[in-house]
């Protein structure tokens, strides 16, 4: 899985599009928070990494219902048990926040995800990979646990910095949108 580093210009473009966005429209001055987000918005600009989670047969998860049901499958000790709740809070804040609009497809009736509040599950996945608080955990649990906390507000600021980027691309700026 593709994970850029701070100073490749995706990154630095994310890095400055949400710091900006975070701090004019919402007052937030968070860098780890902003840190965080760019970061997630860097890498999901690879669909693998969207649908990263697999179940036990190997076949790509692509519903919140079943990457539920694989971590629920863990044992709730271990970086793995984290990382996939984690994950789960990624996934649900990028398609609440970045592409709302396609909410409505990936909770359709022939989905198990209809039964789904992506916000309420995005909250509670942070929340338990939040509680992974040791080393290397530490600076990483705080800034899970304010994503829990403020999963409506982070969202509602991601839509915010999806505006701004198609915003400069439309005025000659050269970004163009990630899916």
């Amino acid at each position: 899985m593709w994970s850029p580093k701070p100073d490749h210009p995706l990154r630095r473009l994310f890095a400055g599009l949400t710091e900006h966005t975070f701090m004019t429209t919402l007052g937030v001055a968070d860098p780890k928070l902003t840190d965080y987000l760019s970061e997630l918005l860097s890498r999901f600009i690879a669909m693998d990494a969207i649908f990263r989670l697999r179940d036990t047969e190997g076949k790509t998860v692509e519903e919140v219902a079943g990457m539920v049901l694989e971590a629920e499958a863990m044992p709730p000790e271990g970086r793995t048990h984290r990382e996939v709740h984690r994950h789960i809070g990624d996934f649900t804040l990028f398609w609440t926040g970045v592409y709302p609009e396609t909410l409505k497809r990936l909770r359709s009736a022939f989905s198990r995800d209809c039964f789904i509040d992506y916000c309420e599950q995005g909250k509670r996945s942070y929340y338990i990979a939040s509680q992974f608080d040791e080393e290397p955990f530490t600076e990483e649990a705080s800034v899970l646990r304010r994503l829990s906390e403020g999963f409506e507000m982070v969202a509602y600021g991601l839509n915010q910095v999806r505006r701004e980027w198609e915003s400069s691309r439309l005025q000659g700026g050269g970004i163009q949108p990630i899916l």
